[in-house]
């Protein structure tokens, strides 16, 4: 009897957590990506405003590259300008989206939310496996609009072929997602990570092969897109909508160049294994940085 009454007399009040396991880390991840979804979901702004740019690419600057590479002849007039640049629009519009999403951890700092995450009696790792994930999946359903547009830039509505995208779309999406999360984990204001994004975003997407074939660069911009993880994204896209369409293969051979080292030609599905691992690595990355913040 004393020994259940001691609490009471000195006031001490027994708290019980919740024991760590990998069932608790998996729900963990699973709410962690709930909200990410939600919070997409009722943000439409966020949702049209990121389609703009990508659809100012595909339609606008395609249309007017089409025209002018018409009127000069050549090899151009034969494959459209919107078809070749419409597997970089996909990629771009998964790059921003996933970049952005990242960026929501940054939000959650300043508010505090982020903190109250971090002490919940789970472990840290999945609460960044479940942000790379569920900004992941919301980049890639947001890209998946734009594989929808896929008629307007004479690319076939194959369900194949959309479905080879979107896998290799929500691929590309989580090592961006996962870059991000590693970039966010010490900023602690959403100004210097947007300026710090933007600064990577833009030389991503030009050393990409998005807009342009990367054969016969020079051999400084060579190297430079060969470090670029987006490339290894655009040039599995690109194969996979080539792939489909009836050209020449000087045709092929001239606007999916595919991605060489010294002359050889990387394999597709070694290109998608280095996505992978990029996005693996830079998750890893991201989980020690968020073990060793306070």
């Amino acid at each position: 009897m004393a020994r259940t009454a001691e609490p009471a007399a000195t006031g001490v009040v027994r708290v019980r957590v919740p024991e760590r396991g990998l069932r608790q880390d998996l729900r963990a991840v699973k709410i962690v990506l709930h909200r990410e979804l939600i919070r997409f979901w009722r943000d439409k702004l966020r949702m049209v405003s990121g389609l703009v740019q990508p659809v100012l690419w595909l339609l606008v600057m395609g249309t007017g590259l089409s025209n002018l590479m018409a009127s000069g002849g050549g090899t151009a007039g034969t494959v459209d300008l919107k078809t070749f640049i419409f597997p970089g629009v996909c990629a771009m519009s998964v790059m921003f989206t996933a970049m952005f999403s990242a960026g929501s951890i940054v939000w959650d700092r300043e508010f505090g939310f982020l903190r109250e995450m971090l002490v919940a009696p789970v472990s840290r790792s999945a609460i960044v496996v479940g942000k790379c994930i569920g900004g992941a999946l919301v980049a890639t359903l947001q890209g998946a609009v734009i594989v929808l547009l896929a008629g307007l830039a004479g690319v076939p509505y194959d369900p194949l072929l959309l479905l080879e995208m979107l896998a290799i779309m929500f691929l590309g999406a989580f090592a961006l997602t996962g870059f991000g999360v590693m970039m966010a984990a010490r900023i602690t204001s959403m100004q210097s990570f947007f300026g710090l994004m933007q600064m990577a975003m833009m030389p991503m997407m030009f050393l990409s092969g998005a807009l342009y074939p990367l054969s016969g660069l020079p051999t400084w911009l060579t190297v430079l897109t060969r470090f670029n993880p987006l490339t290894y994204a655009v040039d599995p896209l690109r194969h996979a909508v080539f792939t489909r369409l009836d050209v020449s293969p000087e045709l092929m051979r001239t606007f999916d160049p595919g991605v060489t080292w010294g002359g050889w030609v990387v394999p597709i599905w070694l290109e998608i294994l280095i996505v992978l691992a990029m996005g693996a690595g830079l998750m890893g990355v991201a989980i020690w940085e968020f073990r060793r913040a306070d």
